[in-house]
């Protein structure tokens, strides 16, 4: 679980030093490659975190809450990648792995009932 919150919340928070740091802190370095470098890099780690976990995720009773914060974490990033796309098409890999962690997702807990 903290590896997934750190996937999760490193893009946020480089977005939010992104914003304040280059309206109030004068850091015109800041760029927005600064907020949706990370921002679409953090599905990737959604997915190692998918495959590496996936045993427990869908065989014990306490993986099911990894499995549900994964679902509500790639809800949320596509709905982000999907604000990306307009930057940059590589946001659209970003999208294809958090639509193909939903949809696989159902598909190995039925295997794994099984």
């Amino acid at each position: 679980m903290k590896l997934l919150g750190v996937f999760a919340v490193v893009p946020v928070l480089c977005a939010a030093f992104q914003d304040l740091g280059s309206k109030y802190g004068g850091m015109d370095w800041l760029t927005r490659a600064y907020t949706f470098g990370p921002l679409m890099l953090a599905p990737v780690g959604f997915l190692i975190v998918f495959i590496m976990y996936r045993e427990l995720t869908f065989n014990s009773p306490r993986g099911t809450y990894l499995n549900q914060t994964i679902r509500v974490v790639c809800y949320l990033y596509l709905f982000l990648t999907a604000i990306a796309l307009l930057y940059s098409w590589l946001a659209a890999i970003s999208m294809l792995i958090c639509l193909s962690i939903l949809v696989a997702g159902p598909i190995l807990k039925k295997r794994a009932a099984a």
